[in-house]
């Protein structure tokens, strides 16, 4: 058997209807576990080797109504979440407040109620996080915030739940999916934007279910606590475009 074989297995992935969440969902069912996407609207088409099931995150007694209907859960990936472009000055408190809760509170509130049954199968908790949380995020601050808080997050349930459930972060850079137009323009954008990453281009949501899959596999059996960057390299410092020396030929 592989090492990221998952046959016999559920993992819950939440806000796995589309993006990178269906890329996931559709990753772990190549991988041959079970898969239960939950979020609040139904996907718009059904998703090939996945079930359904309707929920709001941020409600805790929805949430642990919906594990309770589960027979096991061996991976919980949090991967819900997300943020309109929105300055800090321009919005109240409030508004900045849904998407930290989206973002950080709700992954806390799912992870709690599945705690249980991730501990009785030894089982895996995969999060994903985002760049935004590593370095300043202007136009989407509290969603920086949020996946910076995620992490820590991360790292404390890692400690606090050993040895029977591990915890990891997959911190994400740049990925193509049906809403990059709102954050880079037409694809003269996206091809620019994909430009300044090393590797050339943004990733797929494909590539960030296989590296959430490895994460869940056996053949992380001792990976826990960790932050593995999914980022195609990174961003290439401002500093070295803007001097006027060391340029290359």
């Amino acid at each position: 058997m592989s090492g990221t074989d998952l046959s016999g297995r559920t993992a819950v992935v939440t806000g796995g209807t589309r993006g990178v969440g269906a890329g996931i969902a559709a990753a772990f069912a190549r991988a041959g576990a079970r898969v239960v996407v939950c979020a609040r609207r139904p996907p718009e088409a059904p998703l090939d080797g996945c079930e359904f099931m309707p929920v709001d995150l941020r409600d805790a007694a929805v949430v642990r109504e919906m594990f309770a209907r589960l027979d096991r859960v061996d991976v919980l990936v949090n991967n819900a979440g997300g943020t309109p472009y929105r300055l800090l000055g321009e919005s109240d408190a409030e508004r900045h407040a849904r998407v930290i809760e989206l973002n950080l509170t709700a992954p806390l509130t799912v992870s709690l109620a599945a705690r249980e049954q991730l501990a009785a199968a030894r089982g895996s908790i995969v999060m994903i996080g985002s760049v935004s949380g590593t370095r300043p995020s202007p136009g989407t601050a509290a969603y920086g915030a949020a996946k910076a808080g995620l992490d820590n997050l991360a790292r404390t349930m890692a400690v606090e739940w050993a040895p029977r459930i591990r915890v990891n972060t997959l911190v994400l850079g740049m990925v193509r999916t049906e809403l990059s137009a709102l954050h880079y323009g037409d694809e003269d954008g996206i091809a620019a934007v994909g430009a300044t990453v090393p590797l050339g281009r943004l990733a797929e949501p494909s590539e960030i279910g296989e590296a959430a899959v490895f994460l869940a596999s056996d053949a992380a059996s001792y990976i826990t606590g960790s932050s593995l960057l999914v980022h195609g390299g990174g961003e290439r410092p401002a500093f070295l475009d803007a001097a006027t020396v060391n340029k290359e030929a």
